[in-house]
């Protein structure tokens, strides 16, 4: 049998020393680092932390982007589940009365209280094509034409509709036309709504509207319009010179933090992003924050406290839609989580909105609405419901976790093609 020699034992001492020096030069294996030459499998119970090996980067990102490598084991994934509202009449689905757009839930005198856009018109909404044709009375939007209204709720699925908060105020005054998307701020003992204010028919000219504002000693009112701009459009050419919506205020590190949405270009191909705006005052002055958008997608805009810093849920339009997001510093937001079916519009219950001291609790429900609730464009209307979800630290819900969304056939049936689709596929040929 052939033999072969130790070369660090051979007779060569300066291949040896050569060998010696070269091996104890090497630097140390840093704690934690990759092992490339681990050729062991993937371990079978998903380590917790990340495994001391080579990994692809989908595998990496478990460890590097989400907080836990199984999302049933994040405190910022849910899954949601819905339930319809006691309490609201809607003439009967015929389009005249809606309800969109529900603020914020806060709790006070012993009971919970939302506002919202309510729509009551002579007929429903010509549409935001035919915006010409609207009047007076007849509205061009589901939002047109509206006032904010609020409702009232022991136990946040049977609730009181208690009439109007703020009403539209005399031409030429900021929301004339219309007032809408309402959300709530308690600061310094008074309470503060702030909403989009509408100077012309909604889809005349676009959605084009700025943030105003009322305030009151009680939720119960009596508000008093400040009657001026709260939050004004961008300069012409920036992202937001037309559109200030769905103001949404959150009191963080001592200060007010209110989000809003604003979309770049004109629909349909048109992209809605996020920005914030900051203030000492309720009434301003509010600066917007330089690094505006602070996110890159979302529809609407629903925030709450979360540990140290700020979470959100990020819905339809933009690249991270369905997405759940969470900024330590309230302003640089990171997908903390992927959900499905998220709410729409959401106006979550948040106990902690104006008292955060960097150590938010998380949410586990609130009110959205639901748009076109009758699937007929000829008497467009909104409806109001409630959602439930697990994104809090003091709930720990297994059914809320789960991450498989099951849907009954026909929900999937009612995204089938149109017939213009159907007659076009038909003509493709291999």
């Amino acid at each position: 049998m052939k033999s072969y020699k130790n070369p660090l034992r051979c007779g060569n001492g300066l291949v040896a020393l050569g060998m010696c020096l070269l091996f104890a030069c090497q630097p140390p294996k840093k704690e934690g680092a990759p092992l490339e030459n681990d050729t062991t499998g993937f371990p079978w119970d998903i380590p917790q932390t990340r495994p001391d090996r080579p990994l692809s980067e989908a595998m990496d990102r478990l460890y590097s982007d989400y907080r836990t490598p199984r999302p049933e084991d994040n405190e910022l994934y849910s899954s949601f589940a819905y339930t319809p509202l006691e309490g609201f009449d809607y003439h009967d689905g015929d389009g005249t009365v809606s309800r969109r757009d529900p603020s914020k839930v806060i709790f006070e005198n012993g009971q919970y209280y939302v506002w919202y856009t309510k729509r009551d018109t002579q007929t429903p909404p010509v549409g935001w094509g035919n915006a010409d044709q609207s009047t007076e009375v007849i509205p061009s939007t589901d939002w047109d034409l509206a006032e904010i209204w609020y409702a009232t709720s022991k136990d946040g699925f049977r609730w009181e509709e208690r009439g109007v908060a703020v009403s539209r105020p005399d031409k030429p005054a900021v929301g004339w036309r219309s007032v809408s998307t309402p959300d709530v701020l308690k600061f310094g003992g008074k309470y503060y709504l702030y909403y989009q204010g509408f100077m012309e028919a909604s889809g005349k000219k676009g959605d084009h509207c700025p943030v105003t504002a009322s305030y009151a000693d009680s939720p119960d009112g009596p508000w008093t319009p400040v009657g001026k701009i709260v939050v004004e459009n961008g300069e012409p050419g920036t992202w937001d010179q037309y559109s200030i919506h769905d103001p949404y205020p959150l009191v963080y590190k001592g200060k007010i933090y209110l989000y809003y949405k604003a979309a770049f270009g004109d629909r349909p191909d048109y992209l809605v992003a996020n920005g914030l705006a900051i203030a000492d005052n309720p009434l301003g002055p509010f600066e917007k924050h330089p690094l505006n958008p602070v996110l890159n997608s979302s529809h609407e805009t629903a925030y709450f406290p979360f540990e140290e810093g700020i979470a959100t849920l990020v819905t339809r339009n933009g690249n991270e839609s369905n997405t759940i997001q969470y900024a330590p510093d309230g302003v640089n937001f990171k997908i903390a989580a992927v959900s499905a079916l998220l709410p729409l519009a959401a106006g979550p219950y948040v106990p902690d909105a104006f008292d955060s001291q960097a150590n938010g609790r998380g949410i586990t429900w609130g009110l959205c609405h639901f748009t076109n609730y009758g699937n007929d464009w000829g008497k467009d209307y909104s409806v109001l419901a409630r959602f439930d979800c697990d994104l809090s630290l003091d709930l720990d819900d297994k059914k809320l976790k789960q991450t498989q969304t099951k849907l009954r056939p026909e929900v999937y049936f009612s995204k089938e093609l149109t017939k213009e689709q159907k007659v076009a596929r038909q003509s493709i040929r291999p």
